[in-house]
């Protein structure tokens, strides 16, 4: 047994170089004064204290927030149904679908967000398709609306695929139990299917919604100038501004933000499971 651990030290050594070093730096960054050598140097904590006393990040920050949580929102009421559908049909055809919607996370999503642009733009395919239906000058890119079609788009599948799998591993009797003790078809998926169906959904808020408050090329291309997210707020920091101390303060906020609601989705989680059980 001792032999077997030793051989995951490297893993851990490569491991704690790779992800562990790199948070620390960037934790030192956001508490050292602007132009200290790594020798010299002296904490402060004016990067936080410019960010909350700043009123246009906290508004950028809200704007995260909002275009997540209905970017999440979108993906949950759009995704279920699929994944409920799918789940019912067979599984040669489970397998068929769940092929069509995994088949575009192959190409970039860089490549398949500059896609949208052309869509979106007007005179673009979605343009005329509106025109059909006598909805004429309708401005869909570089607006919120653009956004978040970009964001659903390429998250939609990880919550689609979530869902689906914990309606597959859902015991089918239960469902039939149900329909012979009189129960009817909504009570039947409000009380039985979609209870044992939440780990699946709280695991796809999870895998939707952190990225999509971090997410930076998306706005930036289908939001123009007119929607930036704090992630953009980050890139210009390191990128163009060069405040590194700044955008490394941003940044352990924003993961401190995560890890406070993945803690919470995960106490909601045990909190459903123990009531599910009982």
């Amino acid at each position: 047994m001792k032999t077997w651990r030793r051989l995951a030290i490297p893993y851990l050594i490569w491991g704690s170089c790779m992800l562990l070093l790199p948070m620390l730096l960037i934790v030192f960054y956001s508490i050292v004064q602007p132009g200290n050598e790594v020798t010299t140097f002296s904490f402060t904590l004016n990067s936080y204290v410019r960010f909350f006393t700043d009123p246009n990040f906290l508004m950028i920050l809200w704007r995260s927030l909002s275009v997540a949580l209905k970017t999440t929102a979108l993906c949950l009421l759009i995704g279920y149904p699929i994944a409920y559908w799918i789940s019912r049909c067979s599984k040669k055809t489970q397998n068929l679908m769940i092929l069509l919607i995994t088949l575009p996370m192959w190409i970039n999503m860089l490549v398949r967000t500059y896609a949208w642009i052309g869509l979106l733009s007007e005179g673009g395919p979605i343009s005329i398709v509106l025109g059909w239906f006598g909805i004429h000058n309708v401005e869909i890119l570089y607006t919120e609306t653009a956004v978040l079609i970009g964001m659903v788009y390429n998250y939609l599948p990880f919550m689609v695929l979530q869902i689906h799998a914990s309606l597959t591993k859902m015991d089918p009797s239960l469902v039939e139990a149900a329909s012979d003790l009189g129960a009817s078809p909504f009570q039947t998926f409000w009380r039985v299917i979609f209870p044992l169906s939440v780990p699946g959904v709280i695991s796809g808020i999870t895998l939707v919604f952190l990225p999509a408050i971090s997410a930076f090329f998306i706005p930036k291309l289908l939001g123009g100038g007119g929607w930036f997210l704090i992630g953009n707020v980050i890139e210009n920091q390191f990128i163009t501004v060069g405040e590194w101390n700044f955008g490394s303060a941003i940044s352990v906020i924003m993961a401190l933000i995560m890890m406070l609601l993945m803690g919470l989705v995960r106490r909601a989680d045990r909190k459903g499971a123990k009531e599910a059980k009982a």
